[in-house]
């Protein structure tokens, strides 16, 4: 356990350094969020729908935690649900930047079924992060989409993995993303001023007029 720990904590300190990097850097004009980008993780319309909607987010972000709970379930029916978008989910971890990329790799390690209850799971239970600790946090969540203890740490101390969430990372930053929950509808920002994220209102009429072209 104690070398098990180690390599997490080695694991954690290079995502830690990813995390340092993105928060200093300027925001720069965003583009091609339309466009693919590797590892990502979608629902709805196929690729080369009409309309994407693309949203940048983190298991650890309190404001995405939020969104998931107050606008998801509307936009996943309204949209995904009946295939009118191709979402689009693009992880961006925040601090604790360590926690945040482990809780992506499990996500991943859970598969592709289960990649999005995993990660709605962890948003919404973030506060189990702070009352017991990130690991424990982490690993309930693991066993629960049918890991055990052992793949658990295998998995958040996977190279490869960690190197490829890196790779994520710096796709965000070429976009000019500097923030969680960061919304896309084709290309085009969407702000909501004072909100946890793009609204449902905001995200409607931007999608909406896309797909009245």
């Amino acid at each position: 356990m104690a070398d098990t720990e180690s390599r997490f904590a080695r694991m954690s300190r290079r995502a830690a350094i990813t995390g340092a990097a993105l928060a200093t850097m300027a925001l720069a004009a965003c583009g091609g969020a339309k466009s693919a980008a590797e590892g990502d993780m979608s629902l709805g319309a196929p690729d080369g729908a009409k309309v994407t909607v693309v949203e940048y987010a983190s298991v650890t972000c309190p404001h995405c935690a939020l969104w998931q709970k107050n606008t998801w379930p509307a936009f996943k029916a309204k949209y995904v649900d009946t295939n009118k978008v191709r979402y689009i989910f693009r992880e961006l971890p925040t601090p604790p930047v360590d926690a945040a990329t482990a809780g992506f790799l499990v996500a991943r390690c859970a598969g592709k079924d289960k990649y999005f209850d995993v990660v709605h799971q962890l948003m919404a239970t973030q506060q189990e992060m702070l009352t017991s600790s990130p690991r424990d946090w982490l690993l309930r969540t693991a066993q629960a989409a049918g890991l055990s203890e052992q793949q658990f740490n295998d998995c958040v101390t996977d190279k490869e993995a960690v190197a490829a969430m890196e790779k994520r990372v710096q796709f965000a930053r070429t976009q000019g993303v500097t923030g969680t929950p960061a919304f896309y509808v084709n290309d085009q920002q969407i702000l909501t001023p004072g909100g946890e994220g793009a609204s449902l209102a905001d995200l409607s009429t931007a999608i909406d007029a896309a797909l009245a072209k």
